[in-house]
């Protein structure tokens, strides 16, 4: 499965008023979608529970370092799973440390605010030209600093982030291609 870092879709609700971010990174993969089925409530529920061990092992470490400077922390891993089958992504609803800020038929954005930054992250839908069974998804994370600190906390967290964002692309799509058979 190939994976390939690409820019914010023309089409996306972070892309509608044209605003300047701090940070903006996009990646891309095709998800083979053979029965027309998945809604982006799908996507949004294989975005939370298809990551690898490690990747949630790094937020539990992340979350244990920020509680000492006061910032948001995403919970208790057991109460977001249970929470997880009934959550709609609705606009307000709180996943965690996620927040839904919209979702269109194609798309959610998901993401908080605190006082050192704040983010977005876009799963993104759409057709492949000339392909219908054939879907890109891109995930998109946008990040504002807020101050100096939102700087400085980002610093460590950039390199890390390259990395786990493709890794869950591939899981959401493999998790979610596993319904097609």
């Amino acid at each position: 499965m190939t994976i390939i870092k690409t820019i914010l879709p023309k089409h996306s609700i972070l892309n509608a008023n044209h605003k300047k971010y701090d940070y903006v990174d996009s990646f891309q993969g095709v998800l083979n979608d053979e029965k027309d089925q998945f809604s982006t409530v799908d996507i949004g529920k294989a975005f939370f529970s298809s990551g690898p061990k490690w990747v949630g092992i790094l937020f539990a470490f992340r979350n244990r370092i920020v509680s000492i400077f006061g910032l948001k922390t995403s919970g208790n891993k057991e109460e977001i799973q249970n929470r997880l089958d009934n959550f709609k992504y609705e606009p307000g609803e709180q996943l965690g440390l996620f927040k839904v800020f919209d979702k269109r038929e194609n798309e959610v954005v998901l993401g908080e605010d605190d006082k050192h930054l704040n983010f977005r992250v876009s799963l993104f839908v759409e057709r492949l030209h000339g392909n219908e069974l054939q879907k890109a998804l891109t995930i998109t994370t946008t990040v504002e600093f807020n101050n100096w600190f939102g700087r400085l906390y980002f610093l460590p967290v950039r390199p890390f982030h390259k990395l786990i964002v493709p890794t869950m692309l591939k899981g959401i799509i493999r998790e979610l291609e596993k319904r097609n058979v």
